[in-house]
């Protein structure tokens, strides 16, 4: 217990946003599973993996998101050539199997859950979009590392130079795109991609600022100096 109490309260603040970090990973992945649960579409980062899971069903969906994080790891790693760092690198692997198998940890979960109308689906995803920006911005508070999907983001800007929330505009359409042509080629109907993961594109990026803005007392209080 006291080594825990020496990690979070170093005077660099770096334990605590660990901890922040990984409890911000834990409650997106939460959120994400919520979205999924719902029924009408997930978010457009998770698109092409929860269709593909619903495709190849020897795999889960967390096991499919592990997959995807590999291959923008990789192609980060192809783009940034010898810019690439690797400690960040290793970093994002680590955080691609947590993500991964809390996501799934996370559907169990929720495995008993039922939603028999449509109402109840639509408010299911606005629950888990607020939860999935709550992660997401305890994830930028914390700011010891960045997952693949937002590091690929990165990396595309920094080749293209262009402004990453441009870029990320154009990479979540076109990762819904791919997945519902996928859907369609092969399952022969569209799934992953719905009227939700068209609410999470637009509604998530605005709660993850009005949680910037109201916690922003508490966040200061947690990690003094902090910025975000």
């Amino acid at each position: 217990m006291n080594v825990i109490k020496k990690f979070i309260g170093e005077k660099d603040n770096l334990g605590r946003r660990y901890l922040i970090f990984l409890i911000g990973l834990f409650i997106c992945s939460f959120g994400v599973a919520c979205t999924t649960k719902a029924g009408l579409g997930t978010s457009p980062v998770a698109a092409i993996p929860y269709t593909l899971s619903l495709i190849f069903t020897d795999l889960s969906f967390g096991n499919w998101l592990i997959i995807f994080c590999m291959v923008q790891i990789i192609a980060q790693i192809m783009m940034l050539g010898k810019k690439t760092v690797v400690s960040e690198i290793v970093i994002q692997v680590i955080l691609a199997f947590a993500y991964g198998y809390l996501t799934d940890f996370s559907l169990l979960l929720l495995k008993g859950l039922e939603l028999n109308s449509y109402f109840f689906k639509f408010l299911f995803l606005l629950i888990g979009c607020v939860i999935l920006a709550f992660g997401v911005y305890l994830e930028l508070l914390g700011d010891v590392g960045m997952l693949s999907g937002d590091a690929f983001i990165k990396a595309i800007a920094a080749v293209t130079n262009k402004e990453y929330g441009n870029v990320k505009i154009i990479t979540d359409i076109s990762m819904s795109v791919i997945s519902a042509v996928l859907a369609i080629a092969i399952l022969y109907r569209l799934v992953g991609v719905r009227e939700g993961t068209i609410i999470a594109a637009l509604v998530v990026g605005i709660i993850i600022k009005y949680f910037k803005k109201i916690l922003k007392p508490v966040a200061v209080r947690m990690l003094p100096g902090t910025t975000f």
